[in-house]
């Protein structure tokens, strides 16, 4: 017994100061007065494996030990010296642990759930599960955090409030959500991080373009094009910068530096894709230059899109009948949706025409049929758009008619009243619906490589070969549908009571016989309206797309699979490798000259992975998932640098469109950093969406140092 039991003198009083400690590593001012017996417990191991055998102690010692047990769950002052040392503190008084960063951040985030008042108020005493439960109250509050930066990023929705404080009843979606569920530059970087990890140091093309957000401050857009390792062609948002001058020399020291703090190197640029400015895309001193001079083999391309919208534009311009055209069909539209009334007015006329048509079988219930059609204002900038007007325009033409009479009846105004007069007797003359149905031919043929050029795996092969495809059927249309596209008008005018004039009598402009000319007006239609504007279409296109005869694109072309690879010519190919000198060397091209005689026997052979491929895409992804591609390395090279070339711009357009969502009139005072990492987080949602919790906790907690440890 005297082993355990410490003997006090005589006449010396009990007291908790002469117990020996318990633990040496528990500081008195912690420990419990739970030892009234005296009973010495320093022989009882803290490690249960080396402890003796209960049994071989007394009865009465047993009871003590089995209490000592439970007094020994408490606060262990260990933990100060881990990871929760930054944020842990231990009351003394009540025996309890407590969060400072939860006390310092209670009114920024009251969130309610599992995280309560345990840390702030009440205090936490569960020292059994104290390890598991203080993990837990870390994660589920910046955990908590960070899903909800995750759900507005990914909606571009804002964060703050106007009124932030606990009497408001709005306090901004971040804090009302983060309450309701129970910081923002690191899910940038990390999102930008796997981007750059994902391209692995290979080459890449570059997209860039500016425009002036809701602030009239100038942004440029960033945009990398590259191929993975799966073999796809792949467009990642990276980034906006704000710049100051507009200058190529600015611009390009702008995207050095960004390239730069992403441990992007210049000289691995194979591709430049920019709009039609001059600052960009001109033969002297534009940015297309600066960087060309850096690195030769840095080709650029026009915008595809861009230059599509520029023949349109032309045709505009050099065309007085396509002009006059587009300028009453822009008149009809401002005075159609001059108020809300005419719009009210022009959805119930809709539904009324709708439902007679239902009652009289013309046209069917379904889904997706019958909706309701708007009249949307062409873009300057987008060519889809004026075909969707036309269509809209065919389609509702009696609703339109008819709100035009009903503004020309209520105008108080004499002017604007004549002007919707005008407009009515314009709109319901053969020669406005011989032009309207002539251009949406027109449109619609050309709509097909509008949609295509947009898409962000379009490479420029493919799209040389849409581009081929879109004259040929304008010159079909040019030798062969006339006939149709008369009858379409005649019928569109009996349908709607239109007064058509006879094609053999002589044509006379407007309303006055005396005007009367010596043809026909089958001649003026056919000789003077048709062929014409076909005919200027195609020229603006071959002017305006003359770099697909280059050699560069002409050795591109050779490498497509289509027709059992039957556009293959070894020396367009091998010339095409002489543009990338960095990339082959004399020795590369011996090498690459014998790869493409064994590559070319090989897919025309029977492996029927090589069939049916639409594209050089198509070909890079099989060579990947067949490993071929490291059979012929410098073969797979070429076909990536093909693939790199860019076609468009459409990625950094998008980029754009969600800028106008994100920086909107009540976001406008947003910083320009805050705007690039709310962007790059909301147009690449889908890698955002890949990165966890703890991987952007890790790496906001290296960005600088912080009070507390996450």
């Amino acid at each position: 017994m005297n082993k355990f039991v410490t003997r006090l003198k005589r006449g010396q009083p009990s007291s908790s100061s002469t117990i020996p400690p318990v633990a040496s590593s528990i500081p008195s001012e912690v420990q419990r007065d739970t030892n009234p017996l005296n009973i010495n417990f320093n022989y009882l191991k803290a490690d249960s494996a080396n402890r003796r055998p209960i049994a071989e102690y007394d009865a009465n010692i047993r009871d003590e030990f089995g209490k000592k047990k439970k007094a020994m769950r408490q606060f262990y002052p260990g933990w100060f010296k881990g990871r929760h040392s930054k944020w842990l503190e231990y009351s003394i008084s009540k025996d309890a642990a407590y969060c400072l960063c939860c006390y310092l951040f209670k009114n920024e985030h009251d969130v309610r759930g599992n995280m309560g008042d345990a840390f702030t108020k009440k205090g936490y005493k569960g020292w059994n599960k104290a390890k598991e439960r203080f993990k837990t109250h870390i994660g589920e509050r910046l955990g908590a955090s960070i899903d909800v930066a995750r759900f507005l990023l990914r909606l571009g929705l804002p964060f703050r409030g106007h009124d932030e404080s606990i009497s408001s009843t709005n306090r901004g979606i971040f804090l009302e959500l983060l309450q309701w569920y129970g910081a923002m530059d690191q899910e940038v970087g990390k999102t930008i991080k796997a981007i750059i990890e994902d391209l692995d140091g290979d080459y890449f093309g570059i997209l860039v373009d500016e425009s002036k957000d809701i602030s009239h401050k100038e942004q440029m857009a960033l945009v990398l094009r590259y191929v993975d390792k799966k073999g796809e062609v792949i467009e990642r948002f990276v980034g906006i910068v704000h710049v100051n001058d507009t200058s190529a020399r600015s611009m390009k020291e702008t995207i050095y530096s960004f390239l730069s703090d992403h441990s992007l190197s210049p000289s691995q640029i194979r591709g430049q894709g920019y709009d039609g400015a001059s600052n960009m895309q001109g033969e002297l001193n534009s940015l297309k230059i600066l960087i060309l001079r850096d690195t030769p083999s840095a080709y650029s391309t026009h915008c595809f899109t861009h230059q599509l919208q520029l023949t349109l534009v032309a045709l505009v311009k050099k065309n007085s009948d396509v002009d006059d055209f587009f300028c009453i069909v822009t008149n009809v539209l401002n005075i159609v949706g001059a108020s809300y009334k005419r719009r009210d007015l022009l959805r119930q006329h809709q539904a009324a025409k709708l439902e007679e048509l239902l009652i009289s079988g013309e046209v069917h219930t379904g889904r997706e049929l019958n909706q309701e059609r708007g009249l949307q204002r062409p873009g300057d900038t987008r060519w889809g758009s004026h075909y969707k007007t036309l269509q809209n325009f065919i389609d509702i033409f009696p609703s339109i008619l008819y709100v035009l009479e009903f503004a020309a009846y209520e105008c108080p105004n004499y002017i604007d009243r004549l002007t919707t007069e005008s407009l009515v007797d314009k709109i319901k003359g053969f020669d406005f619906v011989f032009m309207l149905h002539l251009m949406l031919e027109v449109l619609k043929k050309t709509n097909y490589l509008n949609c295509s050029l947009q898409k962000m795996d379009q490479d420029i092969v493919n799209a040389m070969g849409l581009l081929n495809t879109a004259k040929q059927e304008l010159q079909m249309m040019r030798d062969r549908g006339w006939k149709s596209l008369l009858d379409d008008a005649l019928s569109f005018c009996n349908k709607h009571e239109i007064f058509i004039p006879k094609m053999d009598a002589n044509y006379i402009p407007g309303k006055s016989k005396r005007r009367t000319l010596d043809v026909t007006y089958s001649h003026h239609f056919r000789v003077g309206i048709f062929y014409p504007v076909i005919d200027l279409l195609l020229q603006e296109l071959n002017n305006r797309f003359d770099t697909v005869s280059t050699d560069l694109l002409l050795g591109m072309a050779c490498l497509h699979p289509a027709k059992s690879f039957g556009n293959f010519d070894k020396k367009k190919a091998m010339r095409l490798a002489e543009y990338y000198p960095n990339e082959f060397d004399s020795n590369k091209l011996r090498d690459l000259s014998c790869q493409l005689d064994n590559f070319i026997v090989y897919v025309r052979g029977s492996d029927k992975r090589f069939f049916n491929m639409k594209g050089i895409i198509d070909l890079a992804k099989v060579l990947v998932q067949s490993e071929l591609h490291q059979t012929w390395p410098f073969v797979y090279l070429l076909i990536k640098l093909t693939l790199i070339l860019p076609v468009a711009t459409a990625s950094v357009e998008r980029a754009f469109s969600s800028m106008k969502y994100i920086k909107n009139e009540l976001r406008n005072s947003m910083n320009d950093e805050f705007l690039n990492g709310c962007l790059v987080c909301y147009v690449e949602r889908g890698i955002f969406a890949t990165i966890s919790n703890d991987a952007i906790i890790h790496h906001f907690q290296k960005m600088k140092s912080h009070r507390a440890q996450l």
